[in-house]
């Protein structure tokens, strides 16, 4: 009867012991939602109205964290080369390294891929304690038992019908992608420092061409000026001469202008303040190309062969290729062994004898294990028919880039081919017009011309060192943007 009674009044008092422990945890539980809900959610509103902007509310941090690039230092007394321009701005431009990690990321995922190889080893500390009730006929006994066991366990799979090749595939795949796209990064981020340079060029450019007609302009008005004093002249050549000192005057200012916004422009190419100041050199000492090396044909297979957003999407491909075939896999039963092996030390105590320690005792367990998914509720086929939505998609995708691709290098060579046509022009009107004011001038001196033909060629060589200077600039531009459509940028020696 006693020990019927202790079993009893330990019965009552673990249901004590769990009722309060119930009612504690509850209470916890009440005591977070109750938090939870008095914490204002900033994150799941949206904006209360279409007509006025979202403010966002005093908690949200609205300052932007400070990059942590090391951004190059230019010397303002240095001539810089396009080279040069572009390393500082591949070094600079945050799309490189937005690439450049999204590339370290897929390689990491082949990682994490290939780890399926290798078997999984784990070790493991196990320390429990329990207590219950043991009844031996006519008495319950109260039995504690604790416990202390090192386990190392290992698992692996022996096969599975190719699921692991076909994932490291896809992660390849993808890893490749993300270099191509890092590639075509580069090759985006050199394309707009060429451009925004030749652009700067053709700017000062102008700029030089408008201070020679400015000081064309003023030779002229200052003859004629002299002219009018020796009685040789009338006021309205006079007037004529200034209007078009006036007129150069007002061109070059302009020039000024827009060789401060293609400054701006080519510092921002290359991610740094337009109050930044640098030099570059001169539009007329760059060579200029005589004539195209390579034919349409070529130029269209050589970006068929080496574009990198067309190798980006081959890859793409590829991925989903694999992963199609992945989807197949699943269809196929796994083979897999395991096992564990550690030491176990256990105590042992009922009611209040004395406890009992046992020996170390070695314990180990081994198991093969063939699975076999049967049924999971059309999930199998619903991914394969996702994946093959996906490889279809991939394909049409990969071809209409390529049509892209094809097109894009015909218009760019149309357009170099134009402009290489147009820059020889543009220099045999440079060297006629050049000639004609000349002898408009030496005409004049000996009163053959009158003022008005020395101002008219004199507007006339303004506007052949403008169209000059802008061939130049487009000739330059348009081999380069055949070089960009081509993929050559990333594999010439120098742009």
């Amino acid at each position: 009867m006693e020990n019927q009674r202790s079993v009893w009044v330990d019965c009552v008092e673990e249901t004590y012991r769990c009722h309060f422990l119930r009612a504690g945890i509850f209470s916890l539980l009440e005591l977070l939602v109750l938090w939870s809900l008095s914490v204002p959610s900033i994150a799941q509103e949206a904006p209360p109205t279409s007509t006025q902007p979202w403010s966002p509310p005093s908690g949200i941090s609205l300052s932007s964290p400070e990059s942590t690039a090391t951004v190059p230092v230019l010397d303002p007394s240095k001539i810089y080369t396009l080279p040069e321009l572009i390393n500082v701005a591949e070094t600079n431009n945050p799309e490189t390294r937005v690439a450049w990690q999204n590339a370290k990321a897929r390689a990491a995922e082949v990682g994490i891929a290939e780890a399926d190889l290798y078997p999984a080893l784990a070790a493991s500390v196990i320390a429990q304690s329990a207590r219950n009730n043991v009844f031996f006929s006519p008495t319950y006994y109260r039995q504690t038992t604790e416990s202390f066991s090192p386990v190392l366990s290992l698992d692996y799979v022996v096969f599975d019908f190719g699921r692991r090749s076909q994932n490291i595939a896809v992660s390849k795949s993808n890893l490749l992608a993300a270099n191509f796209r890092f590639n075509d990064t580069h090759r985006k981020v050199i394309f707009q420092v060429m451009q925004t340079y030749y652009q700067l060029l053709n700017s000062k450019g102008q700029e030089e061409a408008a201070e020679a007609t400015l000081k064309n302009a003023q030779t002229v008005q200052e003859a004629a000026e002299a002219r009018l004093q020796a009685g040789l002249a009338t006021l309205p050549d006079v007037l004529e001469a200034r209007s078009a000192t006036a007129q150069a005057d007002y061109d070059l200012q302009a020039t000024i202008g827009a060789t401060e916004i293609a400054h701006g422009d080519l510092a921002t190419a290359m991610s740094t303040s337009p109050t930044v100041g640098f030099q570059v050199e001169s539009i007329q000492n760059l060579t200029i190309p005589q004539d195209l090396t390579e034919t349409v044909e070529t130029s269209i297979d050589k970006a068929l062969a080496q574009r990198p957003d067309l190798m980006q999407r081959v890859q793409e491909l590829r991925a989903a290729e694999s992963t199609v075939k992945l989807a197949r896999r699943n269809y196929l039963p796994s083979l897999k062994i395991g096992g564990a092996a550690g030491l176990a030390k256990t105590y042992n105590q009922q009611n209040q004898l004395p406890g009992l320690y046992s020996p170390n005792q070695e314990l180990w367990n081994a198991r093969l294990s063939l699975t076999w998914n049967l049924f999971d509720g059309f999930a199998r086929e619903n991914r394969l028919a996702r994946s093959k939505a996906d490889e279809n998609q991939a394909a049409a995708a990969l071809k209409s880039l390529r049509d892209q691709v094809e097109n894009q290098v015909w218009s760019a060579y149309s357009t170099a081919r134009t402009a290489l046509r147009q820059q020889k022009a543009a220099a045999a009107l440079l060297a006629a017009s050049t000639e004609s004011y000349n002898a408009a001038i030496q005409s004049s001196t000996y009163g053959v011309r009158s003022q008005i033909d020395v101002v008219s060629a004199q507007r006339t060589l303004a506007v052949a060192r403008t169209a000059e200077v802008n061939a130049r600039t487009q000739l330059l531009i348009g081999v380069a943007a055949l070089a960009f459509e081509t993929g050559n940028l990333l594999y010439a020696k120098g742009p």
